[in-house]
């Protein structure tokens, strides 16, 4: 490519200035003539499809780009913008490949690794994340949005400390950075580590990070830290001065609707915001989700199917409709569902709402395909191989009954008695207590499986109490033996067996007279529990109806056909059940007029 002369010089200096200034429609003419006296300026056709960008003609911006690509495929800022428009088109495949090729550049050109980490996270496809920033990462001088990304992407591959030791060195570097202050404290809040993030959200307002998005996050870990009350007005003050933060509602509606039980309570202040913003689509979502979660999903699906029906719906109406159409029309939930996967082909929830209507609509085969298809990209995810797996059982398939081995996968195991107890009894008696004083919400929270009950907000990891933190020493020996006991093997729970544990998130439940679990997995998980503090007293006895029982293999949607429990547990005092993470579990309610009280935990490989 020769060197322009100096006048082309000078006009792409003008057209640059233009830009700059927001005056497209004159930057477009100048860049034309450019491109006419000097067409193999490959820059040049880069500036000018910016401006053909910003004055609506998207398709004179690609085929300005395809051009300078064709003219020097190795000049990675062309083939980053090129890989950028096309993700934003719609066409991830073909923007993923213009994206990898800038970013093959390295260090030429950075943006390009950026612009494909960003789009790699948003489609879940962490661990190549991990890897693509593993060189960059300890350069001295990383970028931080690149070391952001990176940071994403270790918290989603369960190494919330490496995440959290990226944000400390950011922040170590930049004492008063406000913003790196955030970033840290939001990790810290991932990871569970409420205490700490409380802290360091709390630092970071009082040094100049007092935005909305600060308070909601401080919120949220003043919740984790069971300081409701500061919460709430911290929410409220959040969502009067942004009234569409969407995020913002969702916690507060959570939060008064766990501490009320009362649906018109939670949704008042939604309510008032779509009066004035009817055309809200995120606000109108979370309230559709909050009837649904109160066990009203007829009114769930009738406040949203009238956005759905608009050919202007976006992918979480389509698929708020879906999830609730589900139950009473999966014909209509499927076409919901496709129209959100024509919206956003490689998202990860479009594709699975299209499985789950044709599970209901008993087209095992086709939901075998794009089960398949999904877990290519995601091999790990638990809720994708539930999905493999009951598509396997419909159609008889021999392959379910390798990847469902009750007897061999689920087991329960006796917690050892803790030092500094004389009897596990006693041991029990004093954990209940603790765990009581945990208890402080009326109901159940939004989008889990628990119904007529309560789950503390806290990470029972980040609980200073001696008998919450003699339990961990107690359950250390049954997991072992049940790791060791479960082996090696092809399946996805015997793959991913290294012999050792990490707790990924740990919590208590307590369900009241009629409470259960509804049947679901645990998609980050590798095993799953249930422990049991304290029974009532209808579990006792001969129990026919299996009253409390966990319950396996009972799908969380409909199946055409039905499909049943195929395998129980029946609980017991410092009884700890132990199962694969894909198995859909849920128990079966219980009557009497006393409560059930358990501690929950998701482990992962080590």
């Amino acid at each position: 490519m020769s060197t322009p002369n100096p006048a082309i010089i000078q006009s792409m200096q003008r057209a640059s200035a233009l830009l700059q200034a927001g005056n497209f429609v004159a930057a477009r003419s100048l860049l034309e003539q450019v491109v006419q006296a000097a067409p193999g300026f490959v820059e040049a056709y880069r500036l000018l499809a910016g401006a053909l960008l910003a004055i609506g003609d998207r398709d004179g911006a690609e085929r300005s780009l395809r051009r300078a690509v064709a003219i020097d495929p190795n000049w990675a800022p062309a083939q980053a913008a090129l890989g950028e428009l096309l993700v934003d088109s719609g066409r991830v495949d073909e923007g993923e490949r213009a994206l990898r090729q800038a970013a093959a550049h390295g260090s030429r050109y950075p943006r390009a690794t950026l612009l494909l980490v960003r789009l790699l996270n948003d489609l879940g496809r962490h661990a190549e994340v991990v890897n693509l920033t593993e060189a960059s990462a300890n350069e001295a001088r990383a970028d931080l949005d690149l070391l952001h990304q990176r940071a994403i992407a270790l918290s989603a591959t369960d190494r919330a400390d490496d995440a959290i030791a990226i944000y400390r060195r950011l922040a170590d570097a930049a004492p008063d950075n406000a913003g790196i202050e955030m970033l840290l404290a939001g990790a810290l809040d991932s990871a569970g580590r409420h205490r700490e993030a409380e802290q360091h959200a709390r630092r970071a307002i009082a040094n100049g990070a007092n935005t909305p998005e600060a308070r909601y996050l401080h919120a949220r870990t003043l919740i984790a830290t069971d300081r409701t009350d500061e919460a709430e007005r911290l929410l409220r003050e959040v969502v009067e001065a942004r009234p569409r933060f969407a995020d913002a509602h969702n916690n507060l509606a959570q939060l008064v609707w766990m501490r009320s039980g009362d649906v018109a309570a939670a949704t008042e202040q939604i309510d008032r915001v779509l009066h004035s913003h009817p055309d809200d689509n995120a606000l109108a979502t979370i309230k559709a989700n909050l009837f649904a979660a109160a066990g009203e999903v007829r009114a769930a699906l009738a406040s949203i199917e009238e956005r759905a029906a608009s050919a202007s719906a976006d992918v979480p109406v389509l698929l708020c409709a879906s999830q609730n159409a589900l139950w009473s029309d999966a014909e209509r939930a499927l076409g919901y569902a496709q129209r959100a996967l024509r919206l956003a082909p490689a998202g990860a929830l479009p594709n699975r709402a299209v499985i789950e209507a044709l599970l209901a609509l008993g087209d095992a085969r086709s939901a075998v395909d794009g089960a398949e298809k999904q877990l290519r990209l995601q091999p790990n995810d638990q809720y994708l191989i539930a999905l493999l797996a009951t598509s396997w059982r419909l159609l008889g398939d021999p392959r379910y009954l390798a990847y469902c081995d009750y007897p061999g996968m689920a087991r329960g195991w006796t917690i050892d008695t803790p030092t500094g107890w004389d009897s596990l009894p006693s041991y029990l008696a004093d954990l209940r207590e603790s765990l009581k004083r945990l208890h402080t919400m009326r109901t159940h929270p939004l989008h889990q499986s628990l119904r007529h009950g309560s789950q503390t907000a806290q990470n029972l990891l980040d609980v200073d109490d001696p008998a919450i933190r003699a339990f961990f020493p107690a359950i250390d020996g049954p997991i072992r033996r049940h790791i060791e006991t479960i082996g090696h093997g092809a399946d996805p729970l015997r793959r991913r067996n290294t012999g050792g544990y990490k707790i990924a998130g740990i919590w208590s439940v307590r369900l009241n007279a009629q409470g259960y679990h509804t049947n679901h997995v645990h998609p980050q998980g590798w095993l799953s529990s249930a422990c049991y503090i304290e029974l009532p007293r209808a579990l006792a006895g001969d129990n026919p109806g299996r009253e409390g029982f966990l319950k396996f293999g009972e799908p969380g949607y409909p199946t055409q056909p039905k499909l049943e429990p195929e395998y129980f547990i029946r609980p017991e005092p410092g009884l700890l059940a132990l199962f694969p993470s894909y198995f859909w579990h849920g128990t079966v309610p219980f009557g009497g007029d006393d409560t059930r009280l358990t501690i929950a935990f998701d482990l992962v490989p080590a």
